[in-house]
């Protein structure tokens, strides 16, 4: 298991199921969906990267399917973490915290992520800031 840092992110490993078809885990419970105004599914290519912004308002939960490479800026402190492969994530990530995700490879990487705030393109809540190249 990779050592995670103290943030206000809470980072949490799911249980995965797996077998010869795949794997399953549950992104969210029904209290965690409860309060979601947006979603997206995201595949990322190897060596492409998602992310590199905050939320000025939201909460965005992000789960992802390692292998995966984060990094997170909270209070001008970075946190970098490595996902393992075949491991599942979920990052419950505050207001203001920048964030990014690279995809180390080999195949795409699997990000489902949540935020509490609905997507609005005339007023965006999410702020670009370039923490990860």
């Amino acid at each position: 298991m990779t050592a995670r840092p103290a943030t206000r992110t809470r980072i949490e490993t799911l249980a995965t199921f797996e077998d010869a078809r795949g794997a399953l885990f549950e992104p969210l419970d029904a209290a965690g969906l409860a309060g979601q105004r947006n979603t997206h599914v995201v595949l990322t290519e190897p060596g492409c990267i998602r992310g590199n912004h905050f939320h000025r308002l939201g909460t965005e939960v992000s789960v992802l399917r390692g292998p995966a490479f984060i990094r997170l800026r909270e209070d001008g402190v970075i946190h970098d973490l490595d996902v393992p492969a075949g491991e599942t994530w979920r990052l419950t990530i505050p207001p203001g915290v920048v964030h990014a995700f690279r995809n180390p490879g080999p195949g795409p990487m699997l990000l489902v992520a949540f935020n509490t705030e609905e997507h609005d393109p005339a007023k965006p809540d999410a702020v670009r800031e370039e923490i990860l190249r």
